[in-house]
Parts: C-alpha cells; sequence; structure tokens
C-alpha cells in the first residue's frame, strides 16, 4: 500500500528470495543444520513428481516464524524480553513442534547511527546483550533468529535507522557473526537504484559470509519480483504492506493468487505477514487468512504479539493439518479454478497426489460454493475420501466438493482417492435458502437443507437451528429423516421471531445436523450462521455518514464517518476534501472498499460526489458504485487525483440493500483514498 507515515512506513515487508544461493562454506554449525529435503522415494506419488531440492537446501518449504512489527511497530515493548519470550512461547505452546522456527526482529532494532568504523550498532535500551547473546539463546531452543534492514540508505521507521545500501558487504557479515539466520530486506530509501542491483548485490554479500541465510526481499512487487527474484532470493513481497482489516487482507490475497506459477521449493510469493490475532478481524476471517495463505504456499510469518494471545488465536496459528497444506514439500501454490461472485474455489496439488482445496466466500452473506474432486485434477474413482482440515473430520464423497460457506469464511478440505473411502460416513451439506436479513419485532420463516454428498447414505438424520437468548426459533415441518440417498435432501422450514427490542447489529445463529452412518458411525455437521437485526431507514433525505450500516470492509483502516479514511486508526481522518472543496458530511472509504445499508424497500435515491481525497496528492486511483440488492446501478469508471468530484446518483427504489462499493481501478489499493461526499439516501 505504501503509505508512507510515521509509524507504518516501515513495512514495505518481506522478500524476494530464490533458489541456488547463499553457498555454504565448510561446515554447518550442528544448532544450524538444514533439515535433508525428503527423499522422492519417500514422497512421490501418481501424478506428482518430487520437486527439485534448492541448491542452498534452504527455504525447502515456505518459512514459518515471527515477525514483531505488525504488532508492535517500533514501540518500547519491542526489546530483547520479548524476542526471548516469543522463542519460549514457540516450545511451550507446541509451534516450534508445528514447525515454526524463526524469530525474525524488524525495523528499530539498531541505534540510527554506525559506529566510527561504519558499523551496525544494537541498541543498547532494546537489546542490552546485543544481537549475538539474542541469538544464541534462540538457538539454544533450537530455533532461529532473523534480522531486518533496507536496501536504501535507511530503514522504512521515519526516524531513519541505517540502511544497507553501499554497506552490504559489511553488514552482512555483522549479521553471520552474530548467528543470524533470516534477513528481511526492505526497499526504503533505495535513492532510486535498480531494484535488482540492489537485491543482487545483497545476495552476494550474503553468499560471501558462508553462513547460510535465508533471504527474504521486501520489494513490495514493485518491479515484479516474481520474474527475477527466485535467482537472487527466497522469497520475495508480492502486494504492498498488509494490514489488520478484511480489506487489506482481501486486496492482497488478490493479487498475490495469480503468481502461482513462480512459486517452488526455495522461492516463494509473500504476500506479507500474517494478521491472525491482532484484533481487526474476526475469528472467521483469521481461519479464512490462514487457509488462503496456506492454500498460497506463502510463507507463515505470525504477526500477533503471542505473549497475549488468545486460545483461538493458538488454534489457528497451531492447525497442523493446515499447516501441512502449507508446508507440502512438492511446493505448489494453490490456482484458481473459478471465482464468479466473490465465491471462490482454489485447488492445491499435493506430494500425495490429493488435492487441497479451498471454498472461499469473500461476500458478506453465506453462500454455497461447489466443485468436484474431477475439477479439481483427481481422477475418475468410485467414491473419495474428504478430510474438513478445521473441523478435523474425515467423509465420503460420491465426487461433489461442497459447502455453504459463512461471510467471509472459508472451508479447507483435503480430497483423494482412498480405498478404503467406505469407511467414512458419508458428506452432508448443510444449507439455509433465504436471506438472514431480519427486523426486530417480526416473524421471519428460513428453510434449511441438508444434503447427502457421499456415495453412502446418511441414515437417522436429524437437523436442529438455535438462536440467540431471548429469539424464538420453531420448526414448521419435519427435522428428521430416516435416510438420504445420496444427492437427496431434508428441507425443513423454520419460524424465526426477533425481539421487539432487539438492537441492530449481528447475532449468532447455528444449524446442527446429527447423522450415521450405514455401518453405525455418527457424525456431526455444523454450520454456524450471522443473522443481521435492521433498522428501517428513517422517512425523507438522510446523510450517510450519519445512519447505521450493516456491514463494512475497507483495504486500510475502517470505513470513517464524515471524515476521510486518513490512516490505519479509527478516527485519524481528516475533512472529506476533494479537488479543494470540503465537504461536512459523506463517507471515507479506501480500495477495496464496501458498505451495505439497510433500505427495506422504503427508498427511491442515493446521490453522492466521489473522488479521491485531496489528501493524497499524487497516486491513488479508484472507482465507485452503487449496488441495489445484488444489481449494480450505477458506476463512475476509473477517477484519479487529478481529477474533480464527480456526481453519482442511483435509482434503488425496491431493494432492500444498498452496496456502496469502490474498487482499485485496476493497479492495486496504493493511496486509494475513496470519498463519498454529501453521500445521502432518500427514503
Amino acid at each position: 500500500m505504501r503509505h508512507f507515515h510515521p509509524r507504518t512506513i516501515r513495512r514495505r515487508a518481506a522478500g524476494v528470495v530464490a533458489a541456488g544461493m547463499l553457498c555454504v562454506v565448510g561446515p554447518m554449525p550442528p544448532d544450524l543444520a538444514v533439515a535433508a529435503p525428503p527423499s522422492p522415494a519417500q514422497n512421490s506419488s501418481p501424478g506428482a513428481p518430487a520437486a527439485p531440492a534448492p541448491a542452498d537446501g534452504l527455504a525447502f518449504t515456505p518459512p514459518m516464524g515471527f515477525n514483531n512489527w505488525n504488532s508492535t511497530h517500533c514501540r518500547a515493548e519491542f526489546n530483547e524480553d520479548m524476542v526471548k519470550g516469543i522463542a519460549d512461547i514457540f516450545v511451550e505452546k507446541g509451534l516450534k513442534d508445528s514447525g515454526y522456527q524463526y524469530v525474525n526482529l524488524d525495523d528499530c532494532w539498531a541505534l540510527p547511527s554506525r559506529d566510527a568504523n561504519g558499523k551496525l550498532v544494537p541498541d543498547p535500551t532494546r537489546f542490552p546483550g546485543g544481537i549475538k547473546a539474542v541469538a544464541d539463546y534462540v538457538h539454544a531452543k533450537g530455533l532461529k533468529l532473523g534480522i531486518y534492514t533496507s536496501a536504501g540508505t535507511k530503514t522504512c521507521d521515519s526516524v531513519g535507522f541505517p540502511g544497507a545500501l553501499g554497506h552490504e558487504y559489511s553488514d552482512a557479515q555483522q549479521f553471520a557473526d552474530w548467528g543470524v539466520d533470516y534477513l528481511k530486506y526492505d526497499n526504503c530509501n533505495n535513492q532510486g537504484v535498480d531494484a535488482k542491483a540492489r537485491y543482487t548485490t545483497m545476495r552476494d554479500a550474503l553468499r560471501a559470509t558462508g553462513r547460510p541465510i535465508v533471504y527474504s526481499i521486501c520489494e513490495w512487487g514493485q518491479n515484479k519480483p516474481w520474474e527475477w527474484a527466485s535467482e537472487v532470493g527466497h522469497l520475495w513481497r508480492t502486494t504492498g504492506d498488509i494490514s489488520d482489516n478484511w480489506g487489506s487482507m482481501l486486496s492482497i490475497l488478490k493479487q498475490n493468487l495469480p503468481l502461482a506459477s513462480y512459486a517452488g521449493p526455495g522461492h516463494w510469493n509473500d504476500p506479507d505477514m500474517l494478521e491472525v490475532g491482532n484484533g481487526g478481524m474476526t475469528d472467521t476471517e483469521y481461519r479464512s487468512h490462514f487457509s488462503m495463505w496456506s492454500i498460497m504456499a506463502a510463507p507463515l510469518l505470525i504477526g500477533s504479539d503471542l505473549r497475549t494471545a488468545s486460545a483461538a488465536t493458538f488454534d489457528i496459528l497451531g492447525n497442523k493439518e493446515v499447516i501441512a497444506v502449507d508446508q507440502d514439500p512438492l511446493g505448489r501454490q494453490g490456482r484458481v479454478l473459478s471465482s464468479e461472485g466473490g465465491r471462490w474455489v482454489v485447488a492445491k496439488e499435493m506430494q500425495d497426489g490429493s488435492r487441497a482445496v479451498a471454498l472461499f466466500n469473500e461476500t458478506s452473506s453465506p453462500q454455497r460454493i461447489a466443485t468436484s474432486a474431477q475439477a479439481v485434477g483427481l481422477p475418475t474413482a468410485d467414491a473419495y475420501a474428504l478430510r474438513d482440515l478445521w473441523q478435523h473430520q474425515s467423509y465420503n464423497t460420491a465426487g461433489t466438493i461442497s459447502a455453504t460457506v459463512p461471510a467471509h469464511g472459508t472451508v479447507l478440505v483435503r480430497a483423494s482417492v482412498d480405498a478404503r473411502w467406505a469407511e467414512k460416513p458419508p458428506a452432508v451439506e448443510l444449507g439455509v435458502d433465504d436471506s438472514l436479513l431480519v427486523e426486530a419485532g417480526r416473524t421471519t420463516t428460513l428453510t434449511s437443507t441438508v444434503t447427502d454428498l457421499g456415495r453412502t447414505p446418511a441414515t437417522r438424520v436429524s437437523v436442529a437451528l438455535s438462536g440467540p437468548e431471548g429469539w424464538t426459533v420453531r420448526a414448521a415441518s419435519p427435522t428428521t429423516a430416516g435416510t438420504l440417498p445420496t444427492g437427496r435432501a431434508l428441507r425443513t422450514k423454520w419460524r424465526l421471531t426477533v425481539p421487539v427490542d432487539a438492537a441492530a447489529g449481528s447475532y449468532d445463529l447455528t444449524l446442527r445436523a446429527i447423522y450415521r452412518s450405514p455401518t453405525g458411525v455418527r457424525a456431526e455437521s455444523v454450520l454456524p450462521l450471522k443473522a443481521s437485526v435492521a433498522v428501517a431507514p428513517p422517512a425523507g433525505v438522510s446523510s450517510l455518514g450519519d445512519l447505521p450500516w450493516l456491514s463494512t470492509t475497507n483495504g486500510w483502516g475502517p470505513v470513517e464517518r464524515n471524515t476521510s479514511n486518513g490512516e490505519s486508526e479509527a478516527g485519524d481522518g481528516g475533512p472529506i476534501t476533494l479537488g479543494g472543496v470540503v465537504y461536512a458530511k459523506g463517507l471515507g472509504a479506501h480500495a477495496e472498499s464496501s458498505v451495505e445499508y439497510y433500505t427495506g424497500m422504503a427508498c427511491e435515491t442515493v446521490t453522492a460526489e466521489v473522488g479521491v481525497d485531496d489528501e493524497k496528492d499524487a497516486k491513488g486511483t479508484v472507482a465507485f458504485e452503487i449496488w441495489a440488492d445484488d444489481v449494480k446501478v450505477a458506476e463512475t469508471g476509473v477517477l484519479t487525483t487529478a481529477m474533480p468530484a464527480q456526481p453519482i446518483a442511483a435509482d434503488v427504489s425496491g431493494a432492500r440493500t444498498v452496496r456502496l462499493v469502490v474498487t482499485d481501478g485496476g493497479d492495486g489499493i496504493d493511496s486509494d483514498h475513496a470519498d463519498w461526499a454529501d453521500a445521502k439516501l432518500g427514503c
């Protein structure tokens, strides 16, 4: 995103690295020994030849570990105690056993000036024992230490710590002498020097040390490093910085997915560090984040402070079945099979011949997403085994791979040809046919479905729907079935009554089916749902900046009411300003963005003045859209910072909901601060 502001400036993170670098001279220290990649004999499978090992033996699978930046930035809590504490937690919480090994320092570990000999000086307040002492501590835990600098005269933080441009060989030797195992090489203050030349010089400097150091190129994807960096580093950033919100994660995901052909053992696309556990997304969204990074064979670098992490965060980060998808030795990045309407199917070939399949829902409502065993690349068979990697349950399927996926959710499965498929219960798909948008004090009818996807029938099937305390949920048709053959469904009508005093917001519902296989194996399937309680809009013309919304997503920080987007924190925007004109009311957004309002079929018009806010005076290309239910009713085309405010208006008569959407103009979301100035709803 390259928002260069005081504390977030720094993160053009993560880097390019390629196979065949960093020659090792002499014997490797015991605590740094690189595990030999599995042999072809151990890992060969039909249709999946063993991947070649990188020439230097490093980053055979995507690096896993921790980086402090997303949780601490340059604040005082980034220090020696924190780093040692993270190493301790890796061991105590089983993360080391799950594959996490690198404990990486980001910016601000050094003093602002080099010493009289031109050497880097660790900050004695943050790291009183020096970097080598920290490395020794980390190595004693069986882990590895990473460090950070920039391919420029200074690093990215506003303080301006020393960069490595012109000091590559000296700095690389210092890192090696300290026992560093991983270098993240950023891109700030690069003085316009050719990127490939800058990163290649550091590659050569690292090689010259004789120490095995994983080399992460953090060039932000500006010069298409995926086209040249496999001969330079082991991983390369493909995008700008991630931030801890759904819009940012989604935008980065969409930029990284098309680059699958460039990834492989020793050379990985890096869509930036994980935000799991930092608090800006829901656990459902964090599971999607972790699932999609894993199916993309992305580096898994924890970005949250594990010393205060929740049990849910550890459950996500420690899911060994999902990690196994990321770390599969074949080294394939998942490929997109379909993405229509925000319903994504991404499939990844695995070394054992199975396929990992992600059914990913980017929309704000539950969606049925479906594919088949043959579509993901499996050979024809009577039936297949299907393993749900989050539910940790195994099923059989006649060939269909489908699910109703919650809003912003991901179902991640592993499908395979398995001669023992009949020993597993049939897979069933749960779904709800109707909208989960409800009004307080009213009764809504919902229809649930339980569909047998297996080759064997589901028997003794029962279904239940539960809601929040105070809500009334009653079945209006049968909730049981003696037998469901393949492809048949149990459909149940429910009457859902919302208390009259229910506040607007999102509420949890749970649809649960219990059934048995023909051999008596009990199985359970659960679909978590979100019901949105809406408030009817007031009659007349209202400012959208003052009305409650149903949901928002935003590419950088939150959507702001009656101010510009500003930066990553809530409430940090300024006056909405387009072409020098200041507007008192409106919405400050950032591509990719969506703001949804309930209109209850009672409104007629949406109007606004739109454009890129003046707080971005150079970059920024966006396009604005208005949607009435699922129909696009107005759009602007691409607008830039050089253009004045443009009017947009739409007839939204008869719509239950209205969405205000900002897209990135087709060139990524860097600086895409988008204003819906003087936005009004007429009802």
